[in-house]
């Protein structure tokens, strides 16, 4: 990819791992508890060169992940983790040139997971009710320079949304199974369904409502990860950890009604990877 050039958005991490993301611009001088990190000295250097501030403090310049820009982004509401954002994007099949609908932005952090995923040829139309949540989620778009896929809406869709035929469609709402009705009309047939929400009785809200729409293949999930410290003499767990930030729930879109009974698909939870696929078993994709 080259070596780094103005107007790039950098990785700096400190000597005593303290990092942040900095935007090169020519002239400017970033001030740091470890000393001053001027941009000039970044602009052409390669990605993983080791630098040093003023007071001779060794710091490294790379260029950010994905997790590093969602995890940067100014927020004024609880977003969701890059840890669910990861499955979220698989379970919905979200890739180039994806149709995706979102209900709920917020401070746009799966907004922009979901435009990084879709580009160059896909779109994502995000739904928020409220003026300051799309205000922030706009700047974070613009910044990390994914406005040209994505459209914010502000309304409330409880009388459905503008899309169809959309390939995936996921709500962060406080009573997503209001929104089933108009979820279902939203997407194409098969379409990938999900939703997140943090307690118990919401899920179980969230159930009784798929089951008693057209919606199969249901999944409820919660994700945690566990880091551990990266040194070769003491490996060991962190101290700290994201652990429940909400559960996941996820579905089909399906043309007809499903017959009542044990039969149902939307009235059966998704299996454990090793049982659906056994050892040795071909698939073919």
């Amino acid at each position: 990819m080259g070596a780094f050039v103005g107007g790039e958005v950098v990785l700096i991490i400190l000597d005593d791992d303290q990092r942040f993301l900095m935007r090169l611009q020519p002239g400017l001088v970033q001030h740091t508890h470890a000393g001053l990190l001027r941009h000039d000295e970044v602009v052409g250097q390669s990605p993983g060169a080791t630098l040093h501030t003023h007071l001779d403090r060794p710091y490294l310049a790379l260029r950010p992940s994905l997790y590093e820009i969602l995890m940067s982004l100014r927020r004024i509401s609880q977003i969701i983790y890059p840890k669910d954002i990861a499955y979220i994007l698989l379970k919905l099949s979200v890739g180039m040139g994806s149709q995706v609908v979102e209900c709920g932005t917020g401070s746009g952090v799966l907004t922009t997971a979901l435009a990084y995923s879709v580009r160059p040829t896909g779109r994502v139309h995000s739904y928020e009710q409220r003026e300051d949540m799309l205000a922030v989620a706009a700047k974070n778009l613009a910044n990390t320079g994914l406005s040209e896929w994505v459209e914010l809406k502000q309304r409330d869709v409880i009388e459905g949304f503008d899309e169809h035929n959309a390939d995936a469609l996921f709500l962060d709402v406080r009573e997503p199974w209001l929104y089933l009705r108009q979820a279902w009309q939203a997407l194409a047939p098969g379409g990938f369904f999900g939703a997140i929400v943090p307690t118990t009785n919401q899920v179980s809200d969230l159930l009784t409502g798929l089951e008693g729409c057209r919606f199969g293949d249901v999944e409820v999930c919660e994700i945690w990860v566990r880091s551990y410290k990266p040194v070769a003499a003491r490996l060991r767990p962190t101290d700290r950890m994201v652990a429940h930030t909400g559960y996941l729930i996820f579905a089909r879109r399906l043309e007809e009604l499903l017959p009542a009974g044990p039969a149902s698909l939307s009235a059966a939870s998704a299996q454990p990877e090793e049982d659906a696929l056994k050892a040795g078993d071909d698939v073919a994709l």
